[in-house]
């Protein structure tokens, strides 16, 4: 048994014995709590606008949750966002990059096969070997193909594959919190648009009553009945009103420009619908994820978690970096001097064996690179415990924000109803001849008062029960990346 052959079966025997160096990447441990607020989550909220909202511990939101609020112009609104959104046809552009680049790393457990053909026109040179002889001129037609394969004996190809797969998990888990956010967007600044609308409406009621509330009062001052300072009273207010109405038009022309870009449209390209806040429903039944399966689900988590794998392969990588690499090579070819001498026996080469190379000495850059991806690997475990704290912390400030808003609204909604009876009752006593019109003026405008604080309160209701989907994180499906 030649030489060769003696060291090709070794290297093949190390091949079969191979180690993969590095830790195995496990994953962390779910929290225990089975609430997110100390003592215990709420299971429900106070009725506040006929509605209580419960909480179904172990529900998982669904994939489609916006309409939960049961709005058609919402659906399609959404429906434009995924189709031409930009930042989310980036992130899943990136998921396939990803993708691409894991398939290009798994070639390296391939045998590599290469073909070669030259044709070149050459004259040597004779002085090489110290004759004085003219040189001759001639042609080389070369033919070869060469196959090699890289012996992963400690496994640093492995983790370099499995880094890859890590990296794309995590891109995936960014594209979901990308489209998370955008449906996320895309219903909170819808919400928003219809409270400024409705907001409008209701400042624009009041600036009209306020003008006639002026018109009786400059009447009466003129009259004797009221002092000046009344009617100038009125005028103030008059300008807080009127003062508020372009900020409230602003802020609705920004909402809709807001969510023509969420759409993926220029706002003078594109006409997002009038959303009206009383067209959306309030959700009544919602899912309170537990925590355990929070980690399982929440993108942001997910993705922590995949950068803590990659981590953890990148230290397996620098670990075999300090060992011998071995290779295995084969090459064949012809060369001649015309094509049609091209496959002559007599210009065939051939050469075959192992390639060996071993770090001897490199100044400690293998080991400091070592300990920098174990450093890189603590520091991922630390920035996936944060972003867990962060998690839970959002859901539980969710879950309060729930129960806070329903006992406000509540409120407000028994203040609205009780400034609506009280104009009734004036509206009946100014038929009865009772009070005067101003008084029913001042009434209309406690009703629509009432009414601007229940409409904001509900807005707010509604965009926080959003923002507790949004928290959960996960959804009983997930979008497929085009």
């Amino acid at each position: 048994m030649s030489l060769t052959t003696k060291v090709l079966f070794a290297l093949c025997g190390l091949a079969l014995a191979a180690c993969t160096l590095g830790p195995d990447f496990v994953h962390p441990v779910p929290p225990k709590d089975t609430h997110y607020n100390r003592g215990r989550d709420p299971a429900n909220t106070v009725v506040a606008a006929g509605i209580s909202q419960h909480f179904e511990p172990g529900m998982i939101p669904a994939a489609d949750w916006w309409r939960l609020y049961r709005s058609e112009k919402l659906d399609a609104v959404v429906a434009e966002g995924m189709a031409n959104n930009p930042t989310l046809q980036a992130a899943e552009a990136s998921l396939r990059l990803s993708y691409d680049n894991l398939r290009a790393g798994y070639g390296i457990f391939y045998p590599q096969a290469s073909l070669d053909v030259a044709a070149s026109r050459q004259k040597f040179s004779p002085e090489r070997f110290g004759s004085n002889a003219p040189g001759p001129i001639f042609n080389l037609v070369s033919l070869s193909a060469s196959v090699s394969y890289a012996l992963d004996v400690f496994g640093g190809e492995h983790r370099l594959v499995e880094n890859l797969q890590a990296q794309a998990d995590q891109q995936r888990a960014i594209m979901q919190g990308s489209y998370l956010a955008l449906t996320g967007n895309i219903v909170n600044t819808a919400i928003a648009m219809a409270a400024y609308r409705d907001m409008i409406a209701e400042t624009e009621r009041l600036i009209a009553l306020q003008k006639d509330e002026i018109a009786i009062a400059e009447m009466q001052s003129k009259a004797g009945v009221v002092a000046y300072s009344t009617v100038l009273g009125f005028q103030n207010q008059l300008s807080a009103f009127e003062s508020s109405l372009p900020l409230l038009e602003q802020k609705l022309g920004q909402s809709g420009h807001l969510l023509a870009n969420l759409a993926g449209h220029a706002p003078s390209e594109w006409q997002p619908p009038e959303f009206a806040i009383d067209a959306f429903t309030l959700p009544d039944r919602l899912p309170l994820t537990l925590p355990s399966e929070l980690v399982r689900q929440r993108p942001d988590i997910l993705a922590a978690e995949a950068a803590l794998h990659a981590s953890s392969a990148s230290i397996g990588v620098a670990s075999a970096a300090q060992f011998p690499s071995f290779m295995l090579s084969a090459s064949f070819g012809q060369n001649s001097t015309s094509m049609n001498n091209l496959l002559t026996k007599s210009g065939s080469f051939w050469s075959i064996g192992p390639d060996i190379s071993a770090p001897l000495f490199d100044g400690g850059t293998l080991a400091a690179r070592k300990q920098g991806a174990i450093d890189a690997y603590r520091q991922s475990q630390a920035l996936y415990r944060q972003t867990v704290i962060n998690a839970l912390t959002q859901v539980a400030d969710a879950l309060k924000a729930l129960e806070h808003d329903a006992k406000s609204l509540q409120a407000l909604s028994l203040g609205m109803q009780a400034a609506k009876e009280k104009l009734h009752l004036v509206d009946a006593n100014y038929r009865a001849g009772t009070v005067n019109y101003l008084q029913v003026l001042d009434a209309k405008m406690q009703y629509h008062q009432a009414r601007m604080n229940y409409l904001q309160a509900l807005a707010q209701r509604l965009q926080d029960t959003t923002v507790f989907i949004l928290a959960l994180g996960g959804a009983d499906g997930e979008p497929i990346a085009r």
